[in-house]
Order: structure tokens, then sequence, then C-alpha cells
């Protein structure tokens, strides 16, 4: 990667991105070494052709819930033959807005186990579920918190030396407007923050008061928001507690981290 890269520059191994919402091909001249593709449901997943030009530029990485049809080991896995051959997964739960309620309803664990029997290269990235992440040795895709450094430090000394990806939220400012606007409501549906905000307080940038300095509280506790300097002691943070992948999201925009 170029040292004039915002990626390089805040210390991230590599990029996720949400086909929701940007055009996931420019992804190709982005200068980082991993890509993930986040799954927003069936019709924002990626053409093949893009996908296959995706995982020629780097590692591509596919998050595949395993309730969904279509990624489900267990039942229907068709939409496994549309991914190129060498893009690795991410295997998740699944997010329940992206879920019919049939999906919603299947169990979890065996599935999870079934897709890591098929493809044990697989990142698992289902929240609580670490303990079989663990016991398989995948690598665990850890959605960082306020406890992730605590987290990391104690698997380690436990004796786990197995691969730790930390999945955040990125905004690469220290306008408290701009941080708010691109994750404020992100942040306010991590639970101990919504348990907090006042009720029916506004959480973007026009947040207030107490809603407002709680939101920019949790941006330490749940994202890596700053300027790219001040990201990168973070992450160098997580590192050395025990993290061997930083994934950013850049949330205020792709074309934010294309310099």
């Amino acid at each position: 990667m170029t040292a004039t890269s915002p990626v390089t520059r805040a210390g991230l191994d590599a990029i996720a991105l949400k086909p929701a919402e940007c055009d996931v091909s420019n992804a190709e001249s982005l200068d980082v070494e991993t890509i993930v593709i986040d799954y927003e449901g069936r019709s924002h997943l990626p053409e093949p052709a893009v996908l296959e030009s995706l995982a020629e530029t780097a590692d591509l990485f596919v998050t595949t819930p395993v309730r969904a049809d279509g990624f489900d080991p267990l039942g229907d896995e068709t939409l496994l033959e549309t991914l190129p051959d060498d893009a690795g997964r991410v295997l998740v739960a699944g997010h329940a807005a992206y879920l019919t309620d049939d999906e919603r309803a299947r169990a979890v664990s065996p599935r999870l186990g079934a897709a890591l029997e098929t493809d044990p290269e697989a990142w698992v990235g289902t929240e609580g579920l670490e303990r079989i992440a663990m016991a398989t040795g995948a690598t665990q895709f850890e959605l960082f918190s306020r406890s992730t450094e605590r987290e990391l430090r104690s698997l380690r000394r436990a004796g786990f030396d197995g691969r730790i990806s930390v999945y955040a939220p990125a905004v690469f400012t220290d306008d408290a407007d701009e941080i708010l606007g691109a994750i404020g409501p992100y942040l306010a549906r991590r639970r101990p923050v919504s348990s907090a905000l006042p009720e029916g307080a506004r959480t973007d940038a026009s947040a207030q008061g107490r809603a407002r300095e709680i939101l920019l509280e949790a941006a330490d506790d749940y994202a890596l928001a700053g300027p790219e300097a001040d990201v990168r002691e973070r992450t160098e943070r997580l590192r050395e507690a025990g993290a061997t992948t930083i994934v950013g999201y850049p949330a205020r925009g792709l074309d934010t981290v294309l310099e």
C-alpha cells in the first residue's frame, strides 16, 4: 500500500464494504490487501463478475449468513456457486433485518459447524459464538467494542493462538457532527448505548445535550473514529493486545478511502 493511502495511515489491514451503499467495483482501485463484502440481503449480493474482478486485486472475503437460503449448509446453498473459487467466507448467523421469519427461526450452531466442515478456513463472525470459533480453530471475526482489547489479551493469555480479526466502523475525522452523521444511529443500536440514551433522543449529527455526550463517548468504545493518526494508535493497541487483522468499514463512504 502507498504511503498516501488513508487506509495505511490509519493502520487498517482490510476494508469492509456494504453493497447497498456503494458500487463495490470501485474498490478495485482501493490500495488494500483484503476486502470484505458485507451481506445486506440477496438483492444486494454483487454480480459474480464483480466479485471475480475484486478477487483478482485483493484477498476477497464475503459474508455468508448460514441461516439464509442460498448459504444454508443444511438446506439451500446455491448462492455459494456464485462466489469466486478463491474468495474466503465470513460465516455469520445473519442479521434479522435481512432474513425471513423462517430463516430467523433456524438454529445457528449446527449450521455453523456444517459450514466449517466444508470450509475450515472460513472466518467466524457471529457475536456470542466465539467459543465455537476457538474450538474449531477458525479465525474469529470480532465486532469491536469497549471490551475488545481486554478480551483479546485474555484469549492470548489463555493460550488461544488462532487468528482474530476485529471489525469496526471507521471515521477519519475529529468533527463531531461528521462522526455522528456517519455512525450515530449505529452507536445508538449497541445495547449499552441504547439503554443509556434518553427516550426519543436524536442520534445523528443533530443530537443534543446528554444524548450527544453519550454518543460521542460511544464513538470511542464502538468505532475507530478520529484523525488518522489517532485511529492508528488504536489499531496498534489492538494488535499489541492480540488482533491479527483490523477491518474497517468506511462509514462516510468508499470515496473517503480512495485517495
